[in-house]
């Protein structure tokens, strides 16, 4: 059994509006928003006001077709769910990032993490600039964006998800030599429109090859809608509050 991480953690997936370049977005996120976002949560702590504890961010590689399902996606720790608003943040941007993001929704999900890997990944922070954020590269990740069939059982696929799917997943990330996996579970999947989220980091890509000739079915295919499923590969992310 994994234990869950405390709190909630809070999911933002970001798609840039079709006039704004893959560099233009990234550019205003990591120089214009990151830096905000940081300011805020300590000014929150400062006064002892509900603030995140940590800032991360993945930024997605395209597909094979050269799209980008997903730019990205921001993810903060809380130590409670955050309500959804009606409309998404951006609506009325705040920043030239949100000008160029289409409107986001937070989604709020539970932590699993399998296996932590962390002395793998950098959170140093920076010396000639702000110290935060940082980027940090080195690695090759797989996250999977988990869409369920209609009309699951999500109590009966989540457990799944844990108790069978999670051990066969680890198991074959020893035997191939990944050293991080994370799931995140939807609190409420019923309203999402992703069941979860699964991270997987490698050295590098052999490893992601050697994983997908290795690991054996396991039942997930009961549940899991893979048309609708997102594979997105990543090489950087950016460290906001470590």
């Amino acid at each position: 059994m994994v234990d869950q991480t405390p709190g909630a953690k809070m999911m933002y997936l970001i798609k840039r509006k079709p006039d704004t370049s893959r560099e233009e977005l990234v550019a205003h996120w990591f120089a214009n928003h990151m830096p905000a976002v940081i300011k805020s949560q300590k000014d929150a702590a400062a006064q002892g006001r509900l603030h995140a504890s940590r800032y991360f961010a993945t930024l997605y590689d395209a597909d094979a077709q050269g799209e980008h399902p997903w730019d990205g996606v921001a993810q903060l720790w809380w130590p409670r769910p955050l309500p959804k608003p009606k409309t998404g943040f951006g609506s009325e941007p705040r920043d030239t990032f949100q000008q160029k993001a289409k409107p986001y929704f937070p989604w709020a999900t539970r932590e699993y993490v399998v296996m932590d890997g962390s002395e793998y990944l950098s959170t140093e922070p920076l010396t000639l600039n702000a110290p935060y954020p940082m980027t940090r590269s080195g690695f090759f990740k797989m996250s999977f964006l988990v869409t369920a069939k209609p009309a699951t059982r999500y109590d009966d696929f989540l457990k799944h998800w844990l108790d069978v799917h999670v051990p066969n997943v680890r198991a074959t990330m020893q035997a191939v030599g990944g050293f991080r996996y994370v799931v995140s579970h939807s609190i409420d999947p019923a309203s999402e429109p992703y069941a979860g989220m699964a991270e997987l980091y490698f050295h590098d890509a052999s490893g992601w090859d050697g994983y997908r000739q290795a690991i054996k079915p396991d039942g997930m295919e009961r549940w899991v809608d893979g048309e609708r499923m997102h594979v997105l590969r990543s090489h950087t992310e950016m460290v906001g509050i470590p």
